[in-house]
């Protein structure tokens, strides 16, 4: 599984003219690639990685309205601010751009394979508390986001990742 991690003062996702999801204020979008091996717990150890990383600081907070304990440190992640996710399907992130000037995709698993291991990931993040909105998967999708910072993390579970 690779994900890539985005931090976001805003996001949305339209599919046919329509918002499927969307935030607004701090928040994380996270592009979710899934290949042949990907397992639901594989799934489930990416979304608590992604949502527990340090990624924000003490303005991101203020901007998320988050109250926090004393003592918190200056680095924070968007589980200790509460913070909403976006979670997108981007079979994509497996493009293999060796040969030529067409990507393949053979090493992206199949819908019927990837549609429930996106699921486990994002229902890993409900299962927390997290307000988890999402894309549709294999529908052409408009993504659009302010990438702030900009902040943005490759995780490959193959490099131990998880």
């Amino acid at each position: 599984m690779r994900i890539v991690i985005q931090r976001a003062s805003g996001a949305q996702v339209i599919v046919d003219g329509q918002v499927t999801g969307a935030f607004t204020g701090p928040g994380l979008v996270i592009l979710v690639g899934v290949t042949h091996a990907d397992t639901p717990e594989t799934a489930a150890k990416l979304a608590d990685k992604a949502y527990d990383m340090r990624l924000f600081d003490a303005t991101h907070a203020e901007a998320a309205q988050a109250c926090l304990p004393p003592g918190t440190g200056k680095e924070l992640s968007a589980a200790d601010l509460g913070l909403p996710v976006l979670v997108i399907s981007q079979f994509t992130l497996y493009a293999n751009t060796r040969k030529g000037r067409r990507p393949t995709w053979d090493t992206a698993a199949s819908g019927d394979v990837a549609s429930p291991i996106i699921d486990a990931f994002a229902e890993r993040l409900i299962a927390r508390g997290v307000d988890v909105q999402r894309g549709v998967f294999g529908a052409d999708m408009q993504v659009s986001l302010t990438n702030d910072g900009p902040m943005t993390i490759i995780v490959d579970s193959s490099d131990g990742a998880s």
